[in-house]
């Protein structure tokens, strides 16, 4: 498949590219980000995919978290995709942050209206990956995932249903329970429709209760200041709940101060792209 080169930079001894395709799952033209680190050049590296949260796009990751550096050093190739398809005329898609443009969701929605474009989930899982293995110095059986907020809700998602796709797994500020919350009601309603038992299987928490997969080890960040933590968006209780009764490690730290933003993504980039190193490298 056809890749258009849309930008390139150096940086920390790598290079930093966004590309555009056609997508067969998304019936449209998607952007990725790419950053391959300087160990590139002379063989294959693990693979890391970062899910963006609501509202972003390739650019948001790429541009304010400032992980390259550690990317460069641990020698990791990081993908960023999108976050939904763009430009399809579907009536509704511009309608609102938080469903549509900008908010796929990680699903493969069943409602007719987005059922042909909105498969964020197979694009993230299947398509992109095949794009990425036969076209950069990637090794396939070597990869990893990670996302803020709606994309933390989609590493996670993406971790549980495919065991042992994944080496590792993170997240930013989950939405860790989004059958219970306002944003997943709203996505899930409308993606796929009112049967709230099909909600489940793209539940995190849900995912965790019937996990029977190889060993994840999960990290979690989450500001305690974040005002979608009070809200109730994020739920992080109801997933960790779910993890110990399933004896699932998962490392969760609240912390002091921090909110829902990139600052708070870039204090602790490093810590999380460490922490997939150690399984990527191994």
């Amino acid at each position: 498949m056809a890749l258009k080169q849309i930008s390139s930079n150096k940086c920390f001894g790598g290079l930093q590219k966004v590309f555009e395709h056609d997508s067969v799952e998304l019936n449209c033209k998607m952007k990725f980000a790419v950053y391959l680190p300087p160990k590139a050049e002379t063989g294959k590296c693990p693979a890391l995919y970062w899910l963006s949260g609501l509202t972003c796009t390739e650019q948001n990751f790429i541009s304010k978290s400032g992980y390259q550096q550690a990317a460069s050093e641990h020698g990791l190739v990081v993908i960023a995709p999108d976050t939904s398809p763009r430009g399809c005329n579907i009536k509704g898609e511009d309608d609102s942050w938080d469903f549509g443009t900008g908010a796929g969701f990680y699903v493969d929605a069943t409602e007719d209206l987005w059922k042909t474009n909105y498969r964020m989930y197979s694009y993230v899982t299947e398509e992109l990956p095949q794009l990425i293995n036969a076209n950069f110095p990637v090794d396939p059986q070597r990869m990893s995932i990670f996302g803020h907020s709606m994309g933390g809700h989609g590493a996670l998602i993406c971790a549980l249903k495919n065991p042992g796709k994944y080496k590792s797994v993170s997240a930013f500020a989950p939405i860790c329970n989004p059958v219970l919350c306002p944003w997943g009601k709203k996505a899930f309603g409308g993606y796929l429709g009112t049967d709230q038992s099909k909600w489940k299987a793209y539940d995190a928490t849900h995912l965790v209760k019937s996990y029977q997969g190889s060993q994840l080890d999960i990290l979690i960040d989450q500001g305690k200041d974040d005002q979608f933590l009070s809200d109730g968006q994020l739920l992080p209780d109801n997933f960790i709940a779910a993890c110990t009764e399933k004896k699932i490690p998962v490392v969760f730290r609240l912390q002091e101060g921090y909110d829902h933003s990139y600052y708070f993504i870039a204090t602790f980039i490093t810590d999380h792209i460490r922490h997939h190193a150690k399984y990527l490298n191994a």
